[in-house]
């Protein structure tokens, strides 16, 4: 089957994509902004990994709304098959339809198959779902790594030619080419044959001053000092061994609890009554309490 015709690009410029990102509550690096120019011009998936909480599902999200399309999300975990990820058979109304046939003008078998095996009784799951629309799409396929290896295959076909063969009903090719988004935490190795598909963007948590920038983008009303002492104290946990980082999400979170506490510095006591915002392991609080002298 022939490729899907190229959808006309999203962005005009590396600028461009800075902006709209921006205006859709996502700060972009120059690496960022370059990379997803790329993937949206060349029409290849972007795959984006690092660790938990540096903005990889955010980032789709934002793109989502930065080209006003809709946003699919296929959510990896272990077990994940293809009846969850691509289609079932609505079985229950097949059976239905035929007790139906029996009990009625008793149909043929193959006048009853061709009845059953159509749009009516598919139920299409996310990947399915992103390659029939026909609107602006973003197909987010979220922490890749924790499906198991067998999901990967069915991802090839999607990622190669942007279509599924469905037996009962023959091949569906992608009108409109999804923008694709996959994110890996890191916690196996993708395949190299995934991976070629893609172009490579690697998150890491953001500078201090990037971070310093989201904060108040995203909670303009709190005071610059007190963002300053919030992404120094952040950066300090994540500093140590824990558990489970704080997330950009949980630097925002800890700004939104100060402000609505009417808080104007981060000292010992604030720190002591908010840390369950950031962390969220006893131990992790433990931690932090004895690291950072918290009474």
């Amino acid at each position: 089957m022939p490729r899907p015709p190229s959808q006309s690009p999203h962005f005009s410029s590396v600028a461009d994509v800075e902006k709209r990102l921006s205006e859709a509550g996502y700060l972009p690096d120059a690496q960022i902004a370059t990379t997803v120019f790329l993937a949206d011009r060349l029409g290849k998936p972007l795959l984006v990994e690092g660790p938990a909480g540096t903005g990889k599902t955010e980032l789709a999200k934002a793109l989502a709304a930065a080209t006003d399309s809709e946003l699919i999300r296929l959510q990896c975990y272990e077990g994940l098959d293809e009846a969850r990820a691509l289609y079932e058979w609505n079985y229950k109304k097949q059976l239905l339809r035929i007790q139906a046939s029996q009990a009625g003008d008793g149909a043929d078998w193959d006048t009853v198959h061709d009845d059953i095996f159509g749009d009516e009784f598919l139920l299409s799951r996310p990947l399915l779902t992103a390659i029939r629309r026909t609107d602006p799409t973003v197909l987010l396929v979220d922490e890749t790594d924790k499906a198991d290896v067998e999901v990967e295959g069915l991802l090839l076909e999607v990622l190669s030619d942007f279509q599924v063969t469905i037996p009962e009903l023959g091949t569906i090719t992608a009108t409109r080419r999804p923008m694709v988004v996959l994110t890996s935490n890191a916690t196996r190795e993708l395949s190299e044959a995934l991976k070629r598909r893609c172009l490579y963007l690697a998150l890491d948590y953001p500078s201090a001053e990037r971070e310093r920038e989201i904060v108040l983008s995203r909670v303009p009303d709190l005071a610059p000092g007190l963002a300053d002492q919030l992404v120094k104290t952040v950066r300090a946990l994540r500093a140590l061994e824990l558990k489970k980082s704080p997330s950009i999400s949980e630097t925002l979170d800890w700004a939104q609890t100060l402000l609505e506490l009417g808080l104007d510095t981060l000292d010992e006591g604030a720190m002591s009554s908010t840390l369950g915002v950031v962390l969220k392991h006893a131990s992790d609080q433990q931690r932090a309490a004895a690291e950072l002298r918290l009474n």
